[in-house]
Parts: C-alpha cells; structure tokens; sequence
C-alpha cells in the first residue's frame, strides 16, 4: 500500500509551522493511542503512521529532504543523493510509542508526566487509584541467522517475568475481598518527607502508588497481583531487518499491580555475519573467485544468491576486482522500498602447486606473449619510467 503524504497524516499544510505540527500531532496521537482503543488495528496503524509523520517533518533535516524527495528520501539506497544519512535505526524512524512519550514529556510506565495523566500509568496521580502502576517495559536481546534477517521468520522466546497472577485473576485481593485505603499514606499513593526546607515526595512502598491496598491480600502474590513467571511469546520478524532492528511486542512486558496495564516487550535483534554475503544497506556484496583461464578466455559461471545459485556470463579478459550486478537480488526493505541488489565481485585466482608439466606449458605459453596481450602493465610501466632512471 502506497504511503500518505506525511503533511496529510498530520492534517497540516506543507508551509505549517513546527508548532503548528507539534500540536496537531499531540491531539491525534492522543485519539488513536492504542491504549485508548485496544484492539482496534486500524487505530493501532493510524498511531504508527503519526509517529514517522511527526519524526520525519519534526526535525528539520529530514523534513527538508521529505520536501525534495518525498517518501524516497528515507529509502536507504536514496539517502546519499537526498542529503538524508544517519536517520535513525535501519528503515529510517524510532518506535512510534517512544516519539509519543518524547513529545509528552513522560516516560510511561509510571515514570509521571502527561503520558500518565492521560492513560493512568502514574499510580494515585490520575485514573483509577486502585489500578495500581503500569509494568514495566522489558528488552530481550535475540540472535537471528542472516537468512533469517532477509527473508523473515517467526520465533518463539521464552521470557522469566512477573506476569498476572493466576489465583486473584491480578486483583491482589482473595475473592470477595474489598479494596480499603492505605494507611500508610492515606489514599494518596505519595509519603511525603520533610527534609529541612524541602519536602519529598515518593511512591507508597505499601500501596505501590495505588492509594489502596485490599483487605485480604492473596495469599499466592502477597496482594501484588502477579507472581514470577515463565512466558512463551510468538514474534513475527518481517524480513529486512538489521543488527539493531527493535521489535515492539505490545502488551508482553512485566504485568502491572493489581490488574493495571502490562508494559511492553522491546526485542532487539543481532543478525550473525554470513560465510559468504556482506550486507550494505539493502544491497548483498559477494566475492567469487575465478580461474586464470576462465577469466582469459571467458565462462559461464554459478554464483550464490539468498534464493539459491545463478550462472553469470563472465567475458574474455575479465580483470581481478571486476563487479557484475544482479538486480533485485539484495535484501527486501524493511520499509516496503523494493530489493536491494547483488555485487558479484570477480577475483582471479592465481593457479598454485603446478607440476612439471604444468610449470612446462605456462612457461610456454609465456614465451608466445607479447606485451599487448597485458596492457595494464604496459601502461603502468610506461607511467613509472621516469622514477626507475
């Protein structure tokens, strides 16, 4: 599907003002939030499209590239006539969650800050105080082969984290059993502390910030609502991916107090290096090497690729380093800009361990060679003649 103009996703025209963008980007992406509406795809798709619209016309650099080139601008092939180098990880843009927690000024969570005033994520600042905090964000570090990288694939990763508990169904509560105010700090989800001229406030180590604490704790979590747990999660890795790429896995991190939001689960990728392909970009770089005679008198020759050999038509006279192109046979963008394409660097192998015989004809046929047959090295020694008197 073809991408939208970014000024069109924001709803701003081309001459708006950063501010300008700024604003209209707070108010959708506060409207398609996927926490204001779970499980809805489409808004899901629509947060993510704000995120790389605002990233791209927020800063700048990119927005002046976006402007001269379009969607091009941070295809990784295009970005060294479009002036657009070093925007961001591989693909060009951040998560779209972090953008939103940058702009908001808060760090999810349970960290403060708007974010969460507008989703209850602070724990006794808005919302619900009986919810409890919002779990925290996990990383898990996952090596992936290089094919595995190019072409895609689905993993399965298991992941030792707090997760709801099962006896109180994440309530902290026995069933039946009511919530009261904390005593420790009043339903406040804050101990306040003088300390001289200053006072200090911090979460309620008893409450966790809730404002209220239930009447019978479950016995299994100890009225936490969730216990130590190991997780099986299925991951979907699109193909095109790079040693950095970052996978957001909603929903998956550590289970919040007393059925509060889960946080997220953030898979980082390192692809290993391949016996035979380098990567650049989009686009596969491999050595092949040739013989002295294949290359003096020309072949045909198998070459590897991602989807398996194919023979490439190596002409009489082929010089050691010479580099054929196999279009459309790199790596699929992780973005949706096409295929990268293949380098095939020819390297003449200089025969070793000859025999007699063999040391017989070479020598042979050295002794029918003129200097036209090596032009090279007529040329380079008529340029170094001057510095061998």
């Amino acid at each position: 599907m073809a991408k939208r103009d970014y000024y069109e996703v924001l709803g701003v025209a081309k001459s708006a003002e950063a501010d300008e963008i700024k604003k209209s980007y707070r108010k959708l992406a506060v409207k398609y939030h996927p926490d204001k509406n779970p499980g809805d795809k489409s808004a899901e798709e629509k947060f993510k499209e704000l995120g790389e619209a605002y990233e791209a016309l927020s800063d700048p650099q990119k927005r002046s590239a976006y402007d001269q080139y379009g969607h091009a601008a941070f295809d990784p092939r295009m970005r060294a006539g479009a002036g657009g180098g070093g925007f961001g990880r591989a693909g060009g843009f951040h998560d779209p969650a972090d953008i939103f927690r940058e702009v908001f000024g808060g760090g999810g969570g349970g960290g403060g800050g708007i974010f969460d005033d507008l989703f209850g994520g602070g724990g006794g600042r808005g919302g619900d105080p009986t919810q409890g905090q919002r779990g925290a964000n996990l990383q898990y570090d996952m090596e992936i082969t290089f094919e595995e990288a190019a072409n895609g694939c689905e993993k399965e990763i298991s992941v030792t984290k707090p997760g709801r508990c099962e006896t109180c169904d994440g309530t902290g509560g026995e069933a039946g059993s009511k919530m009261r105010t904390c005593a420790t700090c009043g339903g406040r989800g804050q101990v306040i502390s003088n300390r001289g001229i200053f006072s200090i406030a911090q979460t309620c180590g008893r409450c966790e910030g809730a404002g209220k604490v239930p009447e019978k704790p479950c016995p299994k979590c100890a009225g936490s609502g969730r216990r130590e747990q190991n997780s099986k999660i299925k991951l979907r890795i699109p193909p095109g991916v790079d040693s950095g790429s970052r996978l957001r896995s909603t929903g998956n991190g550590e289970a919040g107090l007393r059925g509060s939001p889960a946080g997220d689960l953030y898979v980082v990728l390192h692809v290993q290096p391949h016996d035979i392909f380098q990567r650049e970009g989009d686009d596969l770089i491999c050595e092949v090497p040739v013989s002295f005679v294949q290359a003096a008198l020309g072949a045909e020759v198998d070459v590897p690729t991602l989807e398996g050999k194919t023979p490439i038509r190596v002409p009489p006279g082929t010089q050691s380093g010479t580099v054929f192109r196999l279009k459309g046979r790199g790596i699929r963008n992780v973005q949706g800009f096409g295929v990268g394409d293949l380098h095939v660097r020819v390297t003449v192998e200089v025969p070793t361990r000859l025999n007699h015989a063999q040391r017989t004809k070479l020598a042979e046929f050295a002794a029918v060679c003129d200097e036209s047959v090596n032009p090279q090295t007529q040329s380079f020694f008529e340029k170094a003649k001057k510095l061998f008197r």
